[in-house]
């Protein structure tokens, strides 16, 4: 899902956040290892960019295992060790359906609500020091196999995107 914003941001003209860099299916659990392939990834990104001062973190899951608050606690301290020193971290969940809410058969009926839960949850932590900046939405007409964002979807996600930080 975090692909799928990126993608859109690019396309939206968003200059703030790095282009997709092939983080798609990576979900929490990709992410609570600081030496696993996407913290490279990052790492490789952010080598070619300069760290951010900025770091996104999406609460992204599959339905089986889900994700738990400690692991995204995990993947917040890891964004922070990656990142330049002082950099703010925003969380947020996966998108929502507001006119399909258990479409996403990837995360489960109540996936992505779990996801904007644990990011809210997350935010409210002052020990976790991170924002919740908002829920990106996806509707019907924006999505290509019940979870995924279309072009249409991608470029709405990005407008999001740009809407929470620029």
């Amino acid at each position: 899902m975090a692909e799928n914003v990126a993608q859109g941001y690019v396309a939206a003209g968003g200059k703030r956040m790095w282009g997709p860099y092939g983080t798609g299916g990576l979900v929490v659990q990709s992410w609570t290892d600081t030496n696993s392939n996407p913290w490279k990834m990052f790492d490789a990104q952010a080598a070619k960019n300069g760290k951010p001062d900025m770091v996104w973190v999406q609460v992204c899951i599959f339905q089986n295992p889900g994700a738990t608050a400690a692991e995204v606690a995990k993947m917040i301290a890891n964004a922070r060790q990656h990142a330049a020193p002082g950099a703010q971290i925003l969380i947020t969940g996966q998108p929502i359906y507001p006119d399909n809410p258990t479409s996403c058969f990837l995360a489960g009926a109540n996936g992505p609500q779990l996801t904007v839960n644990l990011a809210k949850q997350a935010a409210a932590d002052q020990s976790l020091n991170v924002t919740y900046p908002g829920e990106f939405k996806l509707m019907k007409g924006e999505v290509q196999d019940g979870c995924h964002a279309n072009t249409a979807g991608q470029l709405s996600l990005g407008k999001q995107a740009i809407a929470f930080w620029g």
